[in-house]
């Protein structure tokens, strides 16, 4: 694989993109750089206090909410 990663991140839209990630995650550079590359319509949320595995399985923690409502309005 030596391709970058986001090489293609723009033929996503018009598809609608929500990134989620933790606001103490190692990873969350590349979530706000994957972010600021994408084309609209798009949504990042940064999970406050969660580090990058707290988004696996700590129920009282993904925001299930937001998930939800984004699949609802965009799964029409």
């Amino acid at each position: 694989m030596n391709m970058p990663i986001l090489t293609y991140i723009k033929e996503i839209s018009p598809r609608p993109i929500l990134i989620i990630a933790g606001e103490k995650a190692h990873s969350r550079y590349f979530s706000e750089t994957a972010f600021e590359n994408a084309n609209e319509p798009k949504e990042l949320l940064i999970v406050p206090n969660a580090v990058h595995t707290d988004l696996y399985d700590k129920i009282d923690v993904i925001p299930f909410d937001k998930i939800d409502t984004f699949f609802r309005t965009n799964l029409k």
